[in-house]
């Protein structure tokens, strides 16, 4: 039997087919060619900004760059910056006093911004308002609150000095909280304590935003304390968020320079010179950028390696 095909259903599968190769046409680009087209500029702008500074300094790194004498030939030297850095004892007390300044600081914001965060996690009444003077410290530049703390510093103007002379009987001019040895380091880490523990505050205050309040009415029917629910729930739940913190202020606090510089520029003598102010001395005030550079990649290789191992450990955390 012949079958019959009705004329109006061909012209309809040739319109059919006409009207799909052109919403294709219309269509242009494929969604791979539209993600690459929006990739591609972010892409371009990460290797000319990051990576290619990063795969130059690595070149200089083995290499006797020194600007101050750019008449000099460019000589290959090897390995012989890492190891006159890994052999400089000076250096190794940079990093230790840089350690002092970490540890000391994480530490302390640990504890104040963890703390503020239980105290603005009640919602107590104007806590809006008292959050937002917590927060105030960590929105003002580096440069400014290095100024700001200098000035409170002044042995003859400085409002600090009065206020520890009415608790202490201390007379105000004789004591210094930027030029004693003594006090140095821990005016260092006091100003950065009060300009980033409210940062510290506002993860541990997601964490503890993010506990179910059904947790916490099953301990108070299993009649548990207010302390054995901190210990049991509080404290563990928020424990990868604080984890996160610490990873943070850590990173952050390692390369610190400019509110140190501002406050005491690595002194009295080198009691607060950090590693960070060490590199920029030797790249800008001494020139040698073929030893700056390869100090440079011994931090990044310091501080990747320790996040990459830290961040394996908060994994863990999460998982259980």
């Amino acid at each position: 039997m012949t079958a019959i095909i009705h004329p109006d259903a061909s012209v309809d599968r040739i319109g059919g087919q006409t009207s799909s190769r052109g919403a294709r046409r219309g269509r242009g680009l494929s969604d791979r060619g539209i993600a690459w087209l929006f990739v591609t500029p972010t892409i371009a702008l990460l290797l000319a900004i990051n990576i290619f500074p990063l795969i130059w300094m690595i070149r200089l790194s083995f290499t006797s760059l020194n600007l101050s004498m750019s008449y000099l030939p460019l000589r290959f030297v090897g390995l012989d910056n890492y190891a006159d850095i890994l052999s400089d004892e000076d250096l190794w007390v940079r990093m230790q006093t840089t350690a002092q300044f970490v540890i000391s600081t994480v530490v302390l914001e640990m504890f104040i911004g963890f703390g503020l965060a239980l105290l603005i996690n009640r919602q107590f009444r104007s806590h809006s308002f008292w959050t937002t003077i917590i927060l105030l410290p960590m929105m003002l530049s580096p440069a400014v609150v290095g100024n700001f703390w200098t000035l409170l510093f002044q042995p003859q103007i400085g409002p600090f000095n009065y206020l520890i002379s009415l608790f202490t009987g201390i007379p105000p001019s004789s004591f210094s909280m930027t030029g004693e040895v003594a006090l140095a380091p821990w005016t260092i880490v006091l100003v950065d304590t009060w300009m980033w523990a409210p940062y510290v505050m506002l993860i541990c205050l997601a964490g503890l935003r993010s506990i179910p309040d059904y947790i916490y009415e099953a301990a108070e029917v299993d009649r548990a304390s207010s302390w054995r629910q901190f210990w049991s729930i509080t404290l563990p739940m928020a424990l990868p968020f604080l984890m996160l913190a610490v990873l943070f202020r850590a990173i952050e606090n390692f390369k610190m320079f400019d509110m140190v510089n501002l406050l005491t520029s690595g002194g009295p003598g080198s009691t607060t010179e950090l590693v960070s102010i060490t590199l920029k001395r030797a790249a800008f005030e001494k020139w040698r950028t073929g030893y700056s550079s390869a100090l440079a990649i011994i931090l990044f290789v310091t501080v990747f390696g320790a996040a990459n191992i830290y961040v394996k450990a908060l994994n863990r955390v999460k998982q259980r």
